[in-house]
């Protein structure tokens, strides 16, 4: 397959362009959870082991890859939401299928 730009980036496969749009430790398990309800960040951060700083950084990166849907609510406290867009359930089966291939290697087949 010929090098290819997306973005202003050179990729040298397409594996390598998803895997950067949804890899990592915490972009797949901010995704799984958003696949069947909108989530406030509140609960978001109860993700364990994620630190506010990567939260925040990782759901932007998805929002601009157009994964994550964010709404900010004029309220007082302030409220925002997140949901997936099209491109966002359109992963979850690719998800379920790397999730279900990490539990057959972990031995809980």
């Amino acid at each position: 397959m010929p090098d290819f730009i997306y973005n202003g980036k050179v990729y040298y496969n397409p594996v390598q362009l998803v895997m950067e749009q949804i890899g990592g430790v915490w972009k797949m398990p901010i995704l799984w959870r958003l696949k069947d309800q909108t989530m406030r960040y509140s609960e978001l951060r109860k993700i364990p082991h994620i630190s506010d700083k990567m939260l925040t950084s990782q759901l932007r990166e998805l929002e601009a890859d157009g994964y994550v849907h964010r709404e900010v609510f004029a309220v007082v406290p302030p409220r925002t939401e997140y949901s997936l867009t099209e491109k966002g359930r359109e992963v979850i089966p690719l998800i379920t299928q790397i999730r279900a291939y990490g539990t057959k290697l972990m031995g809980g087949e």
